[in-house]
């Protein structure tokens, strides 16, 4: 029989992806009052792996990576994408179209989950219209894709950039993530 337990805190990640990069400083300073601190921005990353958001947000799409410094209980994603969502459209053009897609997820030691509002057969539901996706998997010292992984989260700059945030992680797990980090 096992015994339920409280599972460890993740770190939270989130990515932008828009066609206006002059809101990215706007999402990211809002983004900040609503979960804390933020420990990692990356660059502006070109996002050219599907055209599904570019009849939405424009064409020359880019991505930024951000993650947050204050851990979470993995049962929080479903109330924070259901705020990222409300953010998307306060963020939104004057007839309601987004400008910015903000996908938040987490990183454990083991995979990083992807929130959702799409179910499929690899993404159990949580609660509240929201699935957890299981993107990646972590096997032989770095993150794996699965059959569905995003393409995008198949790329090995993708991959390198979650496998840091996975060791600045295992750094605050074990209490020794430095001030700011």
């Amino acid at each position: 029989m096992s015994t339920p337990a409280i599972p460890q805190p993740v770190k939270l990640i989130m990515s932008l992806i828009t066609g206006m990069p002059h809101l990215i400083d706007a999402v990211c300073e809002t983004l900040r009052a609503y979960f804390g601190e933020l420990d990692f921005i990356s660059d502006l990353l070109p996002f050219h792996y599907t055209r599904y958001y570019e009849a939405e947000l424009g064409s020359s799409l880019v991505r930024r990576m951000i993650s947050f410094q204050t851990l979470i209980s993995p049962d929080a994603l479903p109330a924070i994408k259901l705020t990222t969502n409300s953010l998307e459209q306060r963020f939104a053009d004057t007839s309601g179209k987004r400008r910015v897609n903000i996908d938040p997820g987490y990183i454990a030691l083991s995979h990083v989950i992807l929130a959702t509002g799409k179910g499929f057969a690899h993404r159990p539901y949580l609660r509240d219209g929201i699935y957890a996706d299981l993107t990646l998997i972590f096997q032989a010292h770095t993150f794996r894709p699965l059959e569905w992984t995003f393409p995008d989260y198949r790329s090995e700059e993708m991959i390198g950039l979650l496998n840091t945030l996975r060791s600045q992680y295992l750094k605050q797990l074990r209490g020794t993530a430095g001030k700011g980090a």
